[in-house]
């Protein structure tokens, strides 16, 4: 029956409207079973975190994906479509220790883990609820009385049974790898986990004594002056053209391009001794500047000059300081030399021993 249009379009009630008569008709159900015996399409929902009400991020993934898999049962596509949760990780446990009024692990660890780890569960369960409505409500057709949960027995059993697959076909490997790491809360954090924000920041010139050459330094730059203590090599792009220039202070190492900055920033005029390639200085040792005022423990390959594609001559002096435990690039960098690793913080973020004078 054909209604009289209203004077007034409100969007929120031809949403429920539509809502309801999909309900009451089970639309969403007979479309499922009209499009049984189609070519199968097998979807994986990426899940959301069940930590709080959707947000535009989550609600703009799903309206996708809703419309993405619409248009595949518009071409016959049996498809399968069952939501996801992830109920684990920082997310659901940061807002239970705001519940709860909890600063520091610290804190998890008086309160009890059991009782945080089902203050935790009982969170994501409540959201999972809340978050599934929300998502009904922008008319999303999934099956939302079959989602996968990660915190549920079998999901956990299938990843486990996969890593044993894995296992079983050699395809684990135990390694080492640099991970960033929160302070606050003590653990490791995944990519999607990390906040970026603008801020001003020091960098600094350093002279890294070259071993065996009176007065010869090797010029490094860097934003992040704390990872020197964990420095254990200096990269140099293979390809660039680097000079040894005499100056009043020495002969400083850096690359040609840049070479100016003696004379702009640290008014030194300068005399150009040697051209070189980045593929010469391969190998050149050096002297960590830091030596007598931390103990990282000296490794046979450590302080030496190593070759890097990524180092760029955008800014610094094309000689890049190298600290392979505080960073991947720098980490992937070392490791062909043999070069382990040093990173010397705790888990608190604080520097350990080996920071010496700076612990």
């Amino acid at each position: 029956m054909i209604e009289q249009a209203e004077k007034r379009f409100d969007l929120k009630r031809v949403e429920e409207r539509t809502e309801e008569f999909w309900k009451k008709n089970r639309v969403y159900e007979q479309t499922k079973e009209r499009m049984k015996g189609g070519e199968r399409f097998y979807f994986l929902d990426g899940p959301p975190y069940a930590s709080g009400s959707i947000h535009l991020g989550t609600a703009w993934n799903k309206i996708l994906k809703d419309a993405f898999l619409r248009s595949l049962v518009m071409k016959g596509f049996d498809v399968r479509r069952q939501p996801g949760w992830d109920c684990h990780g920082l997310p659901i446990e940061v807002m239970v220790e705001k519940k709860h009024g909890l600063k520091s692990k610290q804190g998890i660890a008086e309160m009890g883990v059991e009782k945080f780890i089902e203050e935790c569960k009982s969170w994501a369960l409540k959201h999972v609820s809340l978050m599934t409505e929300q998502f009904k409500a922008l008319g999303v057709w999934m099956d939302w009385d079959n989602p996968y949960m990660t915190l549920k027995d079998e999901y956990i059993e299938a990843a486990w049974w996969t890593i044993k697959r894995a296992s079983e076909k050699d395809l684990l490997v135990n390694d080492y790898r640099v991970v960033t790491w929160c302070p606050r809360c003590e653990t490791a954090l995944a990519e999607a986990e990390i906040e970026y924000q603008d801020r001003k920041d020091v960098s600094i010139y350093v002279k890294f004594p070259l071993a065996g050459r009176e007065d010869e330094y090797i010029v490094i730059w860097t934003t992040t002056p704390w990872t020197l203590i964990g420095n254990l090599a200096v990269m140099v792009h293979p390809d660039f053209e680097y000079v040894r220039a005499k100056t009043d202070q020495g002969v400083f190492i850096l690359a040609s391009e840049l070479a100016p900055i003696l004379k702009d920033q640290f008014r030194l005029e300068y005399e150009v001794l040697e051209t070189l390639s980045g593929r010469e200085l391969e190998g050149l040792r050096y002297t960590n500047p830091l030596t007598d005022n931390i103990a990282v423990p000296e490794q046979e390959n450590s302080y030496q000059v190593i070759l890097a594609d990524f180092v760029t001559l955008e800014e610094g002096t094309g000689c890049v300081h190298c600290a392979p435990g505080h960073g991947p690039e720098d980490f992937e960098a070392a490791k062909p030399y043999g070069i382990k690793a040093v990173s010397p913080v705790d888990e608190q973020g604080r520097f350990t021993s080996e920071g010496g004078k700076y612990a």
